[in-house]
């Protein structure tokens, strides 16, 4: 009993050690250029660039497979914002991809809601909660507006609500600049 349990405890730390050197070894590094592009666009995650995510795009735009001007959610801002990091020129937003819209939030008409859950499938960010054959709602915190939860509804329960601008919901359209004084 004692040398069975003596074996499997040497195993466990021999493959323990195995993996850990195979972690260290061929781990792979992130690439930092598609990790700042990443961080500049929407997360939206709503594919009207034509790649299934954000990340993705971002990766083709390092790769030069894709413009910069692809992403409706992100608008001329997130262009703008693109082309000084990538030091290219502004391009207006590509029209092909769609068309800049204001900030907005899936509503279900909860009353109108068959429970189908076709809007959860469709949710690529988890945003709605809901069990079949019951009515479904919208978590408005983690909705990105990406409005891939309207088509597939068969009720036409959902709709899109623009956000109100607040002092919570606005932005700076520009990088504010620090000015540091002399001491």
């Amino acid at each position: 009993m004692l040398e069975a349990l003596l074996v499997m405890a040497f195993g466990a730390v021999l493959l323990g050690a195995a993996l850990g050197y195979a972690a260290v070894r061929f781990r792979v590094e992130g690439d930092p250029l598609v990790e700042k592009i990443d961080a500049i666009l929407p997360q939206t995650q709503c594919g009207q660039c034509g790649f299934p995510g954000c990340k993705p795009y971002a990766g083709a735009i390092a790769k030069g497979e894709a413009d910069i001007n692809q992403c409706p959610p992100g608008g001329d801002e997130g262009v703008r914002k693109l082309a000084d990091l990538l030091g290219r020129e502004f391009k207006p937003l590509s029209a092909e991809h769609g068309i800049e819209k204001p900030k907005s939030v899936a509503i279900i008409d909860e009353n109108a809601c068959i429970g189908c859950t076709l809007c959860i499938q469709a949710c690529p960010v988890d945003a709605i909660v809901g069990a079949a054959k019951q009515m479904h709602t919208v978590i408005a915190a983690q909705c990105t507006g990406c409005e891939l939860c309207v088509a597939p509804c068969p009720v036409d329960c959902i709709y899109m609500e623009p956000i109100k601008e607040t002092v919570d919901t606005w932005k700076w359209k520009y990088p504010v600049i620090e000015i540091k004084r002399a001491a």
